[in-house]
């Protein structure tokens, strides 16, 4: 069962479940900055090491143009999941200090491919900064936003910024889902995946 059947289940569990009274809301939380001598002793070698160990699938998030003499965004992500059903909402992360991520934010919205097996190429050059990332990459416009839909991508999503948090070194970036879908052959190659520092690939039993 995929992230969106798992929340459908939640949904309707949540639904169908009976309470012998109200429920009494949890006092809020006091919230405040994290000080410097508060924070843990972590190696960041250490903590890309473990978390590497959370196997992810691959995405590029592309953007149209924001004006005419722009030229279309895209980068390498990792950090894409599903968001919300109702409304229907996806997120990923993005480095603060990402030059890609203005020229998302200026065009407003995006599209999210979904890299197949194949793709490991394609993963690495949008991973590149500075360069032209698009030269000599097949797409076609997204439906409803225009961003660039990458030919042979597993899925794409298209969407429009919803909401933008703070997090940490990252920005979560929520997008409201406007159209998405998979190409006519459903990747038969599988994904594309990325486990401790490799790309890797889906084996079924």
């Amino acid at each position: 069962m995929g992230q969106a059947g798992m929340a459908e289940a939640a949904v309707r569990y949540l639904r169908s479940a009976r309470t012998p009274g109200p429920v009494e809301a949890l006092p809020r939380p006091e919230l405040r900055c994290v000080t410097d001598d508060e924070r843990a002793p972590l190696d960041p070698r250490e903590f890309r090491r473990v978390l590497g160990n959370f196997a992810t699938g691959v995405a590029v998030v592309t953007a149209p143009p924001a004006t005419a003499t722009d030229s279309p965004a895209g980068f390498a992500c990792q950090s894409f999941t599903s968001l919300s059903l109702d409304p229907p909402l996806v997120a990923f992360m993005v480095g603060r200090r990402s030059t890609t991520w203005p020229r998302i934010a200026r065009a407003g919205v995006f599209c999210v491919n979904v890299l197949g097996a194949h793709q490991g190429e394609l993963c690495r050059a949008f991973a590149v900064s500075g360069a032209d990332k698009f030269a000599g990459v097949p797409y076609d416009p997204a439906p409803v936003s225009g961003s660039p839909r990458l030919s042979g991508a597993a899925a794409w999503i298209d969407c429009a910024i919803h909401a933008v948090h703070p997090g940490g070194d990252h920005l979560i970036v929520v997008g409201r889902v406007n159209a998405l879908g998979t190409p006519p052959d459903d990747a038969p190659d599988g994904p594309l995946l990325f486990h401790r520092g490799h790309f890797t690939l889906l084996r079924h039993p």
